[in-house]
């Protein structure tokens, strides 16, 4: 289906050129000529993007009042802001308040800059509601599980830091559920309603770092933001903390100690309000001790420390998840829920490297390949599974994903999840198309383009 563009402008020869020019690009148009004529199209369907003049004739409010609308509604919807009086100033305000970019008309507007902004916006929504999809099927969906001694404990202090604003250091082995634990406590704080931003320090190149923390003025007007000034007001989690260089960390106990920060090649200081919370898998002392971690971060962050232990070392969850993730996964997926014993020998003397993270893939696996298959043959599956160490690979599978570029990792996870997805339904791929929610055609180019043929 074409996407929908809600053309706004009170000059009817500009609208009518920037409707004719989107309808000839297969683009879905409707449009308005004030304020009044807008809300009344927002609030009828809200379009897939936004194109708004700032000043609105005939009218008390402005192209500023309806991006604020749209935003209250919301905020994932792309908005290109236009004009040809605004200033440097409102074009700030309308990129803080939540537009995509802003274009000035006159001699430097651009059909062909129009295109490129839209075709960007809209990919850039498309991304972030895959992200949002990911991650509600992670974390959002996904509670913290477990009776042990040191599960309890965790549990306790998020309650405990539920009217708190203290800064909290997670340390735990990988898998272990940090990321989930760090959402527990945002969810369950006074700033719920407010962003969670995650800044990956792992991911991160050494150059890129202070530009992902504080964003960057060009000279052109624009502006990126960076993770601190997306997370005002709310929390920021910094994964793996321990992986930001020496100079860096410096500057993060400025921002801790002052709550403001400079953009790269701004000359203001930008306030902010955040919560920090970050996490770890190795031992911060060690690293302080070797002069790899600043003591003095250290103390700034781990005001609360929240300790995490290895799967291993609390048998007594492991049926508990496998109960839990048995219903959550075949729900989530739309299958019916695997018969394994929870309590099987096989689950409590295996190692479980990948903890909790690897745990749950095994279940989903063996869920996603027992579909249609009788208790017998589940069994076989699931001592197949274990006994060729496939879940092994599966995590050693995973773990390498973190080791290459973002398309690649996403690639790897597609190819798996749609030879899954085709094995389930005997490589019928219209079922297979109707199921993951995507058309038949796409989902062709799709195989074709990951290499995957011929599977029954």
């Amino acid at each position: 289906m074409n996407k929908e563009i809600l053309v706004i402008d009170d000059n009817p020869d500009l609208r009518f050129l920037i409707c004719k020019i989107l309808k000839e690009e297969k683009y879905e148009i409707r449009s308005a000529a004030n304020y009044d004529q807008a809300e009344k199209e927002i609030k009828k369907k809200l379009p897939d993007l936004a194109i708004i003049d700032i000043k609105l004739d005939k009218s008390d409010k402005d192209g500023i009042d309806l991006l604020k609308l749209i935003m209250s509604i919301q905020p994932a919807t792309p908005v290109i802001m236009i004009s040809g009086h605004a200033t440097v100033q409102i074009a700030l305000e309308s990129i803080r308040l939540g537009a995509y970019e802003f274009i000035e008309k006159g001699t430097s507007f651009s059909t062909d800059k129009l295109l490129n902004y839209i075709a960007r916006a809209i990919e850039t929504a498309e991304l972030k509601k895959e992200k949002d999809i990911i991650e509600n099927k992670l974390f959002h969906s996904f509670d913290l599980i477990g009776s042990s001694q040191s599960i309890s404990k965790v549990k306790k202090t998020i309650e405990k830091l539920s009217n708190s604003e203290s800064r909290v250091l997670i340390n735990g082995p990988t898998g272990t559920g940090k990321e989930l634990i760090a959402r527990k406590i945002h969810k369950h704080s006074q700033r719920t309603k407010e962003p969670f931003i995650v800044l990956n320090a792992a991911l991160l190149k050494e150059k890129t770092y202070e530009k992902e923390l504080y964003g960057q003025e060009f000279d052109d007007g624009n502006v990126s933001f960076g993770v601190l000034e997306r997370a005002n007001k709310g929390t920021l989690l910094i994964d793996e903390i321990s992986e930001i260089p020496l100079e860096t960390q410096a500057n993060i106990l400025r921002v801790l100690i002052d709550q403001k920060f400079k953009r790269i090649n701004g000359k203001k200081d930008i306030n902010v309000n955040i919560r920090i919370i970050s996490s770890t898998s190795k031992n911060l002392g060690d690293l302080i001790n070797v002069g790899k971690f600043r003591e003095d971060l250290y103390h700034r962050i781990n005001v609360v420390p929240i300790e995490i232990t290895s799967l291993k070392s609390r048998t007594e969850d492991i049926p508990l998840l496998v109960d839990y993730f048995k219903k959550k996964i075949a729900d989530l997926n739309g299958v019916p829920e695997v018969s394994i014993d929870s309590n099987s020998t096989e689950f409590l003397t295996y190692d479980w490297p990948g903890n909790v993270r690897e745990l749950r893939n095994f279940v989903e696996r063996i869920t996603i390949l027992s579909v249609d298959e009788n208790k017998d043959n589940i069994k076989k599956i699931f001592s197949e599974i274990l006994n060729n160490s496939s879940i092994k690979q599966t995590n050693e599978s995973l773990s390498d994903a973190y080791s290459v570029p973002l398309k690649e990792a996403r690639e790897k996870f597609e190819k798996e999840y749609l030879i899954n997805q085709l094995k389930k339904n005997h490589g019928n791929i219209s079922k297979t198309a109707d199921f993951i929610k995507m058309e038949r055609s796409a989902l062709h180019r799709k195989l074709k383009s990951l290499g995957i043929k011929g599977i029954n």
